[in-house]
Protein backbone atom coordinates (compact mmCIF):
# COMPACT_ATOMS: atom_id res chain seq x y z
CA UNK A 1 0.00 0.00 0.00
CA UNK A 2 1.66 3.38 -0.55
CA UNK A 3 3.23 5.50 1.98
CA UNK A 4 0.20 8.19 1.54
CA UNK A 5 -2.01 6.01 3.36
CA UNK A 6 -0.13 5.05 6.24
CA UNK A 7 -1.33 8.69 8.05
CA UNK A 8 -3.95 8.58 10.50
CA UNK A 9 -4.52 12.09 10.26
CA UNK A 10 -4.87 14.38 7.12
CA UNK A 11 -6.61 17.23 5.60
CA UNK A 12 -7.94 17.40 2.04
CA UNK A 13 -7.91 21.23 0.89
CA UNK A 14 -9.92 22.21 -2.11
CA UNK A 15 -7.16 24.64 -3.67
CA UNK A 16 -7.82 28.33 -4.23
CA UNK A 17 -8.84 29.42 -8.05
CA UNK A 18 -10.38 32.81 -9.09
CA UNK A 19 -12.79 30.87 -11.17
CA UNK A 20 -13.34 27.14 -10.22
CA UNK A 21 -13.06 25.43 -13.76
CA UNK A 22 -10.89 22.43 -12.88
CA UNK A 23 -11.19 20.77 -9.29
CA UNK A 24 -7.95 20.31 -7.61
CA UNK A 25 -7.41 19.31 -3.72
CA UNK A 26 -4.61 19.37 -1.84
CA UNK A 27 -3.64 16.64 1.04
CA UNK A 28 -1.05 17.46 3.67
CA UNK A 29 -0.49 16.05 7.35
CA UNK A 30 -1.57 17.37 10.23
CA UNK A 31 1.67 19.40 9.92
CA UNK A 32 0.34 21.11 6.69
CA UNK A 33 2.84 19.08 4.64
CA UNK A 34 1.94 18.30 1.51
CA UNK A 35 1.48 14.47 1.37
CA UNK A 36 -0.39 13.76 -2.24
CA UNK A 37 -3.00 15.55 -4.39
CA UNK A 38 -6.26 14.76 -6.21
CA UNK A 39 -6.91 16.04 -9.49
CA UNK A 40 -9.97 16.51 -11.67
CA UNK A 41 -8.86 14.92 -15.38
CA UNK A 42 -10.42 14.64 -18.43
CA UNK A 43 -12.50 17.99 -19.10
CA UNK A 44 -12.19 19.21 -22.72
CA UNK A 45 -12.55 22.80 -23.19
CA UNK A 46 -16.18 23.05 -24.06
CA UNK A 47 -16.91 21.41 -21.03
CA UNK A 48 -14.67 24.05 -18.90
CA UNK A 49 -17.08 26.57 -20.28
CA UNK A 50 -20.29 24.25 -19.95
CA UNK A 51 -19.18 24.53 -16.10
CA UNK A 52 -18.63 28.22 -16.01
CA UNK A 53 -21.68 29.05 -17.15
CA UNK A 54 -24.27 27.10 -15.80
CA UNK A 55 -24.93 23.80 -13.27
CA UNK A 56 -25.88 21.04 -15.62
CA UNK A 57 -21.72 19.92 -15.04
CA UNK A 58 -23.14 18.44 -11.68
CA UNK A 59 -25.05 15.78 -13.72
CA UNK A 60 -21.88 14.52 -15.76
CA UNK A 61 -19.15 12.24 -15.34
CA UNK A 62 -16.26 13.28 -13.20
CA UNK A 63 -12.72 11.51 -13.17
CA UNK A 64 -10.26 11.94 -10.47
CA UNK A 65 -7.36 10.79 -9.76
CA UNK A 66 -5.23 10.90 -6.35
CA UNK A 67 -1.86 11.25 -6.65
CA UNK A 68 0.74 10.83 -3.91
CA UNK A 69 3.45 13.70 -2.98
CA UNK A 70 6.03 12.22 -6.27
CA UNK A 71 3.37 12.74 -8.32
CA UNK A 72 2.49 9.01 -8.37
CA UNK A 73 -0.99 8.08 -9.10
CA UNK A 74 -2.94 5.82 -6.34
CA UNK A 75 -6.10 6.22 -7.15
CA UNK A 76 -8.65 6.88 -9.56
CA UNK A 77 -12.42 8.09 -9.17
CA UNK A 78 -14.89 7.93 -11.50
CA UNK A 79 -18.55 9.25 -10.60
CA UNK A 80 -20.95 8.39 -13.54
CA UNK A 81 -23.52 10.91 -14.78
CA UNK A 82 -26.22 11.28 -11.98
CA UNK A 83 -29.52 12.28 -11.44
CA UNK A 84 -30.45 11.71 -7.98
CA UNK A 85 -28.16 9.49 -6.40
CA UNK A 86 -24.27 9.30 -7.25
CA UNK A 87 -21.74 6.25 -7.27
CA UNK A 88 -18.59 6.57 -7.13
CA UNK A 89 -15.83 3.89 -8.72
CA UNK A 90 -12.93 3.83 -7.35
CA UNK A 91 -9.69 1.82 -9.15
CA UNK A 92 -6.07 1.05 -8.46
CA UNK A 93 -3.89 2.87 -10.80
CA UNK A 94 -3.66 -0.11 -13.22
CA UNK A 95 -7.27 0.13 -13.77
CA UNK A 96 -8.65 -2.43 -11.50
CA UNK A 97 -11.38 -1.96 -9.80
CA UNK A 98 -10.91 -1.01 -6.26
CA UNK A 99 -14.41 -0.74 -4.85
CA UNK A 100 -17.04 1.89 -4.70
CA UNK A 101 -19.38 4.45 -2.80
CA UNK A 102 -22.97 4.56 -3.62
CA UNK A 103 -25.52 6.88 -1.78
CA UNK A 104 -28.30 5.18 -0.11
CA UNK A 105 -30.88 8.14 -0.03
CA UNK A 106 -31.72 11.43 -1.02
CA UNK A 107 -33.70 13.07 2.02
CA UNK A 108 -32.13 13.17 5.73
CA UNK A 109 -28.77 12.47 6.82
CA UNK A 110 -27.08 11.07 3.95
CA UNK A 111 -25.59 7.49 3.62
CA UNK A 112 -23.08 6.06 1.39
CA UNK A 113 -22.21 2.51 1.27
CA UNK A 114 -18.56 0.91 0.86
CA UNK A 115 -17.98 -2.03 -1.18
CA UNK A 116 -14.92 -3.35 -2.10
CA UNK A 117 -13.69 -5.08 -5.63
CA UNK A 118 -16.23 -7.99 -5.23
CA UNK A 119 -19.28 -5.80 -4.22
CA UNK A 120 -19.45 -6.86 -0.73
CA UNK A 121 -20.28 -4.20 2.25
CA UNK A 122 -17.32 -3.46 3.82
CA UNK A 123 -18.77 0.22 5.75
CA UNK A 124 -20.57 3.36 5.10
CA UNK A 125 -20.01 6.82 5.42
CA UNK A 126 -22.92 8.48 7.46
CA UNK A 127 -23.46 12.32 7.49
CA UNK A 128 -24.12 13.57 11.20
CA UNK A 129 -26.54 16.25 9.80
CA UNK A 130 -28.70 16.76 7.01
CA UNK A 131 -25.76 19.17 5.52
CA UNK A 132 -23.83 16.49 5.47
CA UNK A 133 -20.59 18.47 6.78
CA UNK A 134 -19.48 16.11 9.23
CA UNK A 135 -19.23 12.09 8.14
CA UNK A 136 -18.71 9.24 10.25
CA UNK A 137 -17.11 5.99 8.51
CA UNK A 138 -18.13 2.89 10.32
CA UNK A 139 -17.39 -0.88 9.30
CA UNK A 140 -20.29 -3.79 9.03
CA UNK A 141 -20.35 -4.43 12.74
CA UNK A 142 -21.17 -0.29 13.30
CA UNK A 143 -17.69 0.95 14.97
CA UNK A 144 -16.91 3.72 13.89
CA UNK A 145 -13.67 4.32 12.41
CA UNK A 146 -13.01 6.86 10.29
CA UNK A 147 -14.56 10.97 10.67
CA UNK A 148 -14.06 13.28 8.01
CA UNK A 149 -14.99 16.65 9.38
CA UNK A 150 -14.86 20.53 9.19
CA UNK A 151 -14.42 21.11 12.95
CA UNK A 152 -10.75 21.93 13.44
CA UNK A 153 -9.27 21.82 17.31
CA UNK A 154 -5.95 22.48 18.89
CA UNK A 155 -2.67 23.24 16.49
CA UNK A 156 -4.70 22.02 13.55
CA UNK A 157 -7.15 25.45 14.33
CA UNK A 158 -4.53 27.95 13.59
CA UNK A 159 -3.61 26.34 10.57
CA UNK A 160 -6.69 24.84 8.24
CA UNK A 161 -9.94 27.75 8.92
CA UNK A 162 -11.75 27.95 5.72
CA UNK A 163 -14.77 26.02 4.37
CA UNK A 164 -12.87 24.85 2.05
CA UNK A 165 -10.87 22.19 4.17
CA UNK A 166 -11.53 18.57 5.60
CA UNK A 167 -9.54 17.02 8.35
CA UNK A 168 -9.55 12.73 8.14
CA UNK A 169 -9.23 11.34 11.60
CA UNK A 170 -8.20 7.31 10.95
CA UNK A 171 -8.16 4.28 13.70
CA UNK A 172 -4.49 3.54 13.37
CA UNK A 173 -5.71 -0.37 13.86
CA UNK A 174 -7.55 0.23 10.06
CA UNK A 175 -6.15 -1.49 7.78
CA UNK A 176 -7.02 -3.73 4.36
CA UNK A 177 -10.00 -2.75 2.14
CA UNK A 178 -11.66 -0.35 4.53
CA UNK A 179 -8.36 1.64 5.04
CA UNK A 180 -8.21 2.20 1.50
CA UNK A 181 -11.69 2.95 0.84
CA UNK A 182 -11.69 5.61 3.45
CA UNK A 183 -8.96 7.39 1.62
CA UNK A 184 -11.44 7.28 -1.58
CA UNK A 185 -14.38 8.96 0.82
CA UNK A 186 -12.00 11.57 2.17
CA UNK A 187 -11.45 12.42 -2.00
CA UNK A 188 -14.89 11.90 -2.64
CA UNK A 189 -16.38 13.96 0.13
CA UNK A 190 -16.00 17.13 -1.51
CA UNK A 191 -15.42 16.29 -5.31
CA UNK A 192 -18.76 13.55 -5.52
CA UNK A 193 -21.12 15.08 -2.73
CA UNK A 194 -20.21 19.06 -2.43
CA UNK A 195 -19.88 20.16 -5.48
CA UNK A 196 -23.42 19.24 -6.26
CA UNK A 197 -24.65 21.79 -3.93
Amino acid sequence: MPQLFNYNRLVVNQKAKLIEITNQFAIRDEHGNDIGFITQEGQSTARKVLRFVSNVDQFLTHNYTLYDATGQPVMHLTRPAKVMKSTVNIGFPDGSPAGQIIQQNVFGKIRFGLLDNQGQPIGEIRAENWRAWNFAIVDTQEHERARITKKFGGVLQAAFTTADNYLVEIDPSLDGALRFMTFAAAAAVDTALKQDE
